[in-house]
């Protein structure tokens, strides 16, 4: 099945017309000759190609930010309101004696304070590291040694209930800036207060010279094994945010533009700050957590024209009916986009039926740093697949031959492991202080996603699955070993074993299996206890579902088998089980 490119309900043209032609023209060499670059020469700085460029250019007066309340408040701030704020975070930072590549964490919801630090961050050239407010005190923590943080930026609220029990276990932590209760404001113990640090710094701040292979952003990824990997990007990565923003999300200067994600995750930093503001949009920024009827009153009431959420709250709103979407005037909508996980084909065609025009799926990957494959305005969408590759990105689909050596794969809709030649600016450029983890990543000339995928005879490629344990649940990716290390902690647990569990909303849950301590008996009040103690120390990838058993699959090694707790939970094959711990000699 395909949907044919329609004609637009907006006059405005997509910014690409012709796929074929603007990847046989592309180059990034051109490309960067969008940007500006630092005033004199002085290199590339994403927060000045964001910010500061449109100043400049006489576009300070335009809304940057249109930021909603989750009690009702609505704030907006212009290009240069945003810009004096963030020279005033940056002049906070320097006040402090943090200096370029130091790292800046992020713990908070999406408050407008969250976007000044992250851009005052990268116009003070430190690094920048959200983190996403729902997770528990061991994922903090854990995170925070890992890039030895200088700094941590968050509310008076995450501190107390997060951040002041493991503060002494970061031994590089030198300031926490907390933002206040607005109802109680009491600042903690030797933390600083954002108002009163703010009101003391000056609005003027020149960035230094950046040079464009200089650390920008760290996030924080999770893999089957060890701890979550670090993978950082330069500010020469802004270069991709621009053109991905302006061709795969056909983003126009001065459209009114919603990215649903938090910017604890790489979505919501990529595509909810850099991409946009060097667009020059207005951001919708919603404080408040999904509910249908406020996400339509906001599509309606903002005038959103581009909208870009994930695969989760499109399958809640299908949820929800197509009552409520038809109600509303939401003639101003033009593109829709989803990111996270793969979009399944229905929900694409729910879009189209409900909507008048599909969701536009695409790929990438925190070590990515930007979308590399995409469905794109001015092409026919098919409904379950991912889209084609971006101008300027070479993908493959290879396997290892006979030799050694991978290969690339000629035959359609033949499976192998989504590759890229990485040459793109975002790609990442290691993951912090892990070099063997980063080097394994590459291979005969390739970038190895970790990803199962086949590429069609129109070159259109379909994801396959994960060729690791890593579960991705509502669009974050989980590493099992991290969440089996917590629940390892509470005392009745022996071993425990975790796996992503099919969900027709999430797609995905985490569901743990536990075998007990001696002298523990397994009942529902354990049972509950246990989910309870994860979701304390977990927050949001806890795991919802636990089973007690006997003994887990192992191998002779000692490694669990998860693949055997996944079969045996959803009836499939069990594959070769030589190495297990038992099996067969």
């Amino acid at each position: 099945m395909r949907i044919e490119k329609r004609p637009r309900r907006s006059q405005t043209a997509p910014r690409m017309t012709d796929y074929d032609q603007e990847r046989a023209s592309f180059s990034w060499e051109v490309a960067r000759a969008e940007l500006a670059g630092l005033p004199g020469g002085r290199g590339l700085n994403i927060a000045y190609e964001a910010i500061g460029r449109h100043v400049a250019d006489g576009h300070g007066d335009q809304t940057a930010i249109i930021w909603l309340g989750k009690k009702g408040g609505r704030v907006q701030i212009t290009y240069a309101e945003v810009d004096s704020l963030t020279n005033q975070f940056a002049q906070v930072l320097a006040k402090l004696g943090i200096e370029a590549g130091d790292r800046v964490y992020s713990l908070a919801g999406r408050i407008p304070e969250l976007y000044v630090c992250a851009l005052g961050t990268l116009k003070h050239r430190a690094v920048f590291c959200p983190l996403f407010s729902a997770f528990g005190p061991e994922p903090i923590a854990e995170r925070l040694n890992l890039g030895e943080a200088r700094v941590l930026f968050t509310t008076e609220r995450l501190y107390k209930r997060r951040i002041a029990a493991i503060r002494e276990r970061i031994p590089t932590l030198e300031h926490v800036i907390v933002v206040a209760d607005p109802k109680k404001p009491e600042k903690p113990e030797a933390t600083v207060d954002w108002a009163e640090a703010m009101s003391e710094a000056s609005t003027e701040y020149e960035i230094g010279d950046t040079d464009p292979e200089a650390p920008a952003l760290l996030h924080f990824t999770s893999g089957t094994t060890g701890t979550p990997k670090g993978a950082y990007h330069v500010h020469q990565a802004v270069l991709t945010h621009y053109v991905t923003g302006k061709i795969a999300l056909d983003l126009h200067p001065e459209d009114i533009y919603w990215c649903t994600a938090d910017p604890g995750w790489v979505t919501g930093t990529s595509y909810g700050i850099s991409a946009p503001l060097t667009n020059r949009v207005t951001m919708v920024i919603d404080e408040a957590e999904f509910d249908p009827k406020r996400w339509y009153a906001i599509l309606e009431e903002e005038k959103v024209q581009v909208w870009y959420t994930a695969p989760t709250a499109i399958r809640m709103l299908m949820k929800a009916g197509a009552e409520l979407p038809q109600s509303k005037d939401l003639s101003k909508l033009r593109f829709m986009a989803s990111v996270g996980e793969p979009l399944n084909p229905q929900a694409v065609v729910w879009g189209y039926e409900v909507f008048g025009m599909p969701f536009h799926d695409n790929w990438w990957q925190t070590e990515t740093g930007g979308i590399m494959i995409s469905n794109y305005a001015s092409m026919d969408v098919k409904p379950g697949s991912m889209g084609r590759p971006m101008p300027g990105i070479s993908a493959g689909i290879v396997r290892e031959g006979d030799d050694g050596h991978l290969h690339e794969v000629d035959d359609p809709e033949t499976d192998g492991e989504l590759a890229l030649r990485p040459d793109w600016p975002s790609v990442f450029r290691g993951y912090w202080n892990d070099k063997e983890r980063y080097d394994a990543c590459f291979r005969d000339g390739w970038y190895l996603s970790g990803d199962l995928a086949r590429r069609d005879e129109e070159g259109y490629y379909w994801f396959v699955g994960r060729s690791d344990d890593v579960i991705k649940s509502a669009g974050h990716l989980i590493g099992p070993f991290e969440v089996e290390s917590v629940i390892m902690k509470h005392p009745a647990v022996a071993e425990v074993g975790v796996i992503g569990k099919p969900d027709p909303v999430a797609g995905t849950i985490i569901k743990a299996f536990v075998s007990l301590q001696p002298g523990y008996e397994w009942s529902d009040e354990l049972q509950k206890e246990i989910i309870g103690f994860g979701r304390k120390n977990l927050g949001t990838t806890a795991p919802r579902e636990i089973d007690c058993v006997e003994s887990l699959p192992k191998t002779r090694s000692g490694k669990i088998m998860r693949r055997l707790l996944k079969a045996r939970e959803l009836g499939l094959p069990e594959g070769d089980t030589s190495t297990l711990e038992g099996g067969d000699r």
